[in-house]
């Protein structure tokens, strides 16, 4: 981490919030994303709103963000016409949960074909009397690959996960993994796309480490 003096100058010379050169959130009506959009006013990230093509050459890097059911979500996000653009990216992005799913390129919830960013499956927890489903609450993290987006934030750091379907895990593309039944991924990772499980804007000092660190990828 950067001491405050130097974090106060990089913040200084940042685009104004609304647009230019900091994070795109992609908008197709999945979820709220008040929580997320509060803390980079807190962290000082410039952020901006994308709900047309054009949009995206306003900014750096891009968040999905999603809550609820994939197949809905991807339904929505098939409605934008945005779909094409999202998948030739070549700038960092990063879905987080329901956008994390988002990825892959199935999800049992609702039988959905997803964008097949990353040919990995979404699959749903299996409720036990020791694992209730959805998982719910804070759990450990622990990366598994060197990667600036964990850099500053200690193995088996604590995260906030709320979610009933989980990414399977595959050496190639986990950057994570968490234990809760099963051991299955957290973060994944693959060229300039990124996805977190959990939510870093719940996620206390680590999680908001974790968005400073995608703001300078």
């Amino acid at each position: 981490m950067t001491d405050s003096k130097s974090q106060n100058i990089e913040i200084s010379k940042a685009p104004p919030l609304g647009g230019g050169g900091g994070i795109g959130i992609i908008q197709y009506g999945a979820g709220n994303i008040f929580s997320l959009t509060a803390a980079l006013q807190r962290l000082g990230i410039p952020y901006g709103m994308i709900s047309h093509e054009d949009d995206f050459e306003q900014y750096d890097r891009y968040i999905i963000p999603g809550v609820g059911h994939a197949g809905a979500a991807m339904n929505k996000l098939e409605q934008t016409g945005l779909v094409p653009k999202i998948k030739a990216l070549n700038k960092p992005t990063l879905g987080i949960c329901v956008g994390m799913q988002l990825l892959t390129s199935y999800s049992e919830e609702g039988n959905s074909n997803l964008l097949n960013i990353f040919p990995i499956k979404t699959l749903k927890f299996k409720q036990s009397t020791n694992h209730k489903v959805p998982h719910t609450g804070w759990n450990q993290v622990y990366p598994e690959k060197e990667n600036p987006l964990f850099k500053n934030i200690p193995n088996g750091s604590h995260f906030y996960f709320v979610h009933s379907y989980f990414i399977e895990y595959n050496n190639a593309y986990t950057l994570s993994s968490t234990n809760y039944s099963i051991k299955f991924s957290a973060s994944i990772w693959h060229n300039n796309f990124y996805g977190v499980q959990f939510h870093p804007e719940k996620s206390g000092v680590f999680g908001e480490t974790l968005l400073t660190n995608f703001s300078k990828l």
